[in-house]
């Protein structure tokens, strides 16, 4: 016997979820496309990530579909979430810990040959919480690699020097570069991956953790032979070199260049730097010295510390880096709301200095507003403030770094192309 139950003949279909490139490398913009919703649908886009250290972090926006039933992130606007307004790369950026995670986090990659995998999900309506919880209405999962295909990576363990070299692929010799970190934990090797990405042997200096070496034997001759052992690889284009620090690495980086008859660079770049902290003989010694400042260090009202202050407390006008006498062209990348380092400060007084010097068409400053301390390679997420053990008490606090998400993103993105730009310019010269 028949029912007279209706059939439906309409095709169903369900919503397609696209990322592409689904493999690509950290600095590479991705696009992420929603189609085969209803017209006029609410979603949520939603990022998962996994960080080495085991924690996850999470970036969402909220859209709406379009009269076809689609949401595409180059060209829609996200109208709430961790970010909002027309931001491709914003479910990346805009990454923060899922609720309940432990305090003061930071993401530092540690196996550079595994990718960065982030999960991409729509889900039904503008959700802010309890993606967990939700089943999603569609899931791709894209690979952010801080290495290309073909690229080498080299320990190097000459003498009492130890770093690791990434070579680009092909036979060489290329440009190379000499990559300074700052004080921020433990040894990193993925900018240097990424330089190498785009054709540089860039060779990363473990200089605060070495297993066989002491802060009072880390000075200025230890970076001079790690410059000689880069300079004299036969992968390595010779007196092709740049010097590249972060933070403390800059400091290093500016005595260097002004003070050493070894490191001769074709140019230098340094990223939230300061010359008020002259390495003259050895860390331990400047260590030594901030620890009897230590006094000037700032508490905010969420115990976050500042450490600017101390810097410009230390006795170092008179013997502050002479930056009149560096003999190449320099790049100063500062953000104006760096809490960790007084580095515009420093940039307007090495101008002035330079000047007077003679030398000041040498140096390029760039400064982004509502930028932090830490300007990391492209969409790497925003870290205001974070756990860290000052190196001069082993004491653990937690450092305020400053900026806002969305600017800090912005000078990110931009610093990274003009640092590349800066590099080609000045290495690659017959």
């Amino acid at each position: 016997m028949y029912s007279n139950r209706s059939v439906s003949t309409q095709k169903r279909t369900c919503p397609l979820l696209s990322v592409q490139p689904v493999r690509g490398l950290l600095d590479e913009k991705f696009q992420i496309a929603v189609t085969n919703l209803p017209p006029n649908q609410k979603v949520t886009l939603h990022s998962l990530h996994q960080s080495d250290d085991k924690d996850f972090w999470e970036a969402f926006g909220h859209y709406v579909s379009d009269e076809h039933g689609s949401v595409t992130g180059f060209k829609d606007e996200s109208l709430g979430g961790t970010y909002d307004g027309t931001e491709p790369m914003g479910l990346l950026w805009s990454m923060r810990p899922i609720p309940g995670s432990r305090h003061g986090l930071r993401i530092r990659k540690r196996d550079i040959f595994r990718p960065m995998e982030v999960r991409i999900s729509v889900y039904n309506g503008h959700l802010s919480q309890g993606f967990s919880h939700q089943a999603p209405l569609a899931t791709s999962v894209t690979e952010r690699w801080y290495v290309a295909p073909g690229v080498k990576r080299v320990n190097i363990r000459e003498k009492e020097i130890r770093g690791t070299l990434f070579l680009p692929p092909g036979s060489g010799p290329y440009p190379g570069v000499l990559d300074l970190w700052g004080v921020g934990g433990d040894f990193v090797e993925y900018r240097s991956a990424l330089l190498a990405s785009h054709g540089f042997a860039s060779m990363a200096l473990e200089y605060l953790t070495p297993e066989d070496l002491s802060l009072e034997d880390t000075d200025a001759s230890y970076f001079e032979k790690a410059y000689q052992i880069l300079n004299n690889h036969p992968m390595v284009k010779k007196d092709h070199l740049a010097v590249l620090g972060l933070s403390l690495g800059s400091a290093i980086t500016l005595s260097m260049a002004s003070y050493s008859k070894v490191i001769k660079p074709q140019c230098c770049v340094c990223i939230s730097g300061s010359h008020l902290m002259p390495v003259e003989k050895s860390l331990s010694e400047l260590f030594e010295l901030m620890k009897s400042h230590a006094d000037k260090l700032c508490v905010n009202e969420d115990n976050q510390v500042i450490l600017r202050n101390l810097i410009l407390s230390l006795p170092c006008q008179s013997a502050k880096v002479d930056v009149g006498r560096i003999k190449c062209p320099l790049l100063l990348v500062n953000g104006d709301d760096d809490q960790n380092f007084p580095a515009v400060e420093s940039a307007e007084d090495m101008a002035m200095m330079m000047d007077k010097a003679g030398n000041r068409h040498l140096l390029e400053i760039l400064t982004y507003p509502d930028t932090g301390h830490l300007i990391e390679p492209p969409y790497s997420p925003h870290f205001r403030a974070t756990k860290y053990k000052l190196q001069w008490t082993k004491e653990r606090i937690v450092m305020l770094w400053g900026g806002q998400t969305k600017p800090h993103a912005y000078a990110q993105e931009d610093a990274w192309k003009k640092i590349l730009a800066f590099l080609w310019q000045h290495l690659s010269a017959p």
